[in-house]
């Protein structure tokens, strides 16, 4: 595939911190993905929340599935648009590497645990992950990948958090947060089929958990548009074949919105190269009418599903559970393993311990802590 002048080509790489020999048959985008995929912290995003609990059932999207959902709707808009498919495809699966247990729940409950000593922010975890705590090479910690995947997995920075990761990587991945500039165009693309994708999977996870009917989601403007299109054309359609094709369809017109807004927003910005596209407002975007839609959607689900009575009983579990786990390991540290245990900056550690954790692990440790049992390992 021929690159558009505009995508993040792997030969002009800004490089890895910790240089190597390139290889023969493999792009650097394509060594980052293939690392990605054979890390730890991705196998562990098979039992990690993504709206629903492990236990809740089997069908419900984990925070793996959810990444490859990402990487293969990345892979859908880069292609046409003459994008760096493998870097987009690198950045979706490793986006989510640092979530801790219990989705944004656990997130929330160590951030607040975390308050007097930095705070917890999932992006800047992810980065810190393939940056720092996956232990798989000989000569340096991380996964040292290139510079164009690091930027796109950090979505969100502080500012300060930006000048300390600029304090310690001069004009590194937290310089753009400080400049307002804007990262490449394959992460741009990473974030809004990020977005694409859970606004769909959980539209059909919430139907399958029966917290959300077909007939609810009728006030969406976005899903009836594309219910009415499927029962037009397939008469007999009900049930769950029905919203299956109603959701194919939603996503296929999501997706060919983004491309073709996309190249007009890009002609109409006359970018020429990786570097201008940085320097301009964010180009990969729906169109005006498609984005008020998707933001419709998204306020449906905020409050018929993600503050469903149900989801915030099971997700106010969960925060205890992460609040007991910390409170534990900082009454004592011996009971993480020595590798976290035996660190000088133990409030980080017990962070990092615990965001690495599946949800069932963290049920059983803080069942064998606190011998209490908030919720099903």
């Amino acid at each position: 595939m021929t690159l558009a002048s505009f995508a993040s080509d792997p030969a002009r790489s800004r490089g890895r911190r910790h240089p190597e020999p390139p290889t023969p048959h493999r792009s650097a985008f394509q060594r980052d993905r293939d690392r990605i995929v054979h890390s730890t912290a991705f196998r562990r995003l098979v039992y990690k929340t993504q709206v629903f609990l492990n236990h809740e059932g089997d069908l419900f999207r984990t925070r793996l599935t959810h990444s490859i959902e990402v990487a293969q709707l990345g892979r859908s808009i880069a292609r046409p648009l003459g994008l760096a498919e493998d870097l987009v495809e690198a950045i979706a699966l490793a986006h989510d590497l640092g979530h801790t247990p219990f989705g944004h729940a656990g997130q929330d409950a160590l951030n607040e645990c975390m308050a007097a000593h930095g705070g917890f922010e999932h992006n800047l975890q992810s980065l810190r992950v393939v940056d720092r705590l996956e232990e798989r090479y000989p000569r340096y910690d991380g996964l040292n990948l290139c510079f164009e995947t690091r930027e796109g997995i950090l979505k969100h920075c502080s500012r300060a958090n930006a000048l300390h990761l600029e304090q310690a990587e001069p004009g590194g991945v937290g310089r753009r947060f400080l400049d307002r500039t804007q990262p490449s165009l394959e992460a741009q693309l990473c974030n809004l089929a990020d977005e694409i994708a859970y606004n769909a999977h959980d539209i059909d996870d919430g139907v399958r958990s029966g917290l959300i009917s077909i007939e609810q989601l009728a006030q969406v403007a976005l899903f009836e548009q594309y219910r009415h299109h499927a029962a037009q054309a397939h008469p007999h359609l009900a049930g769950r074949r029905l919203l299956y094709e109603t959701i194919r369809l939603m996503l296929s017109a999501q997706v060919h919105d983004v491309i073709d807004a996309t190249a007009q927003a890009l002609q109409a910005a006359g970018v020429r190269s990786a570097d201008e596209a940085r320097c301009t407002s964010a180009l990969v975007c729906f169109s005006e009418p498609m984005q008020q839609r998707s933001a419709e959607l998204k306020r449906f689900l905020l409050h018929n599903l993600y503050r469903h009575p149900q989801v915030c009983e099971t997700t106010s579990r969960a925060r205890e559970v992460v609040r007991g786990l910390f409170a534990a390991y900082a009454a004592q540290p011996a009971e993480m393993p020595a590798s976290f245990a035996e660190r000088p900056d133990t409030p980080r550690a017990i962070a990092d311990y615990i965001a690495g954790m599946t949800d069932r692990f963290a049920v059983r440790e803080h069942e064998r802590l606190t011998g209490q049992r908030l919720l099903p390992a």
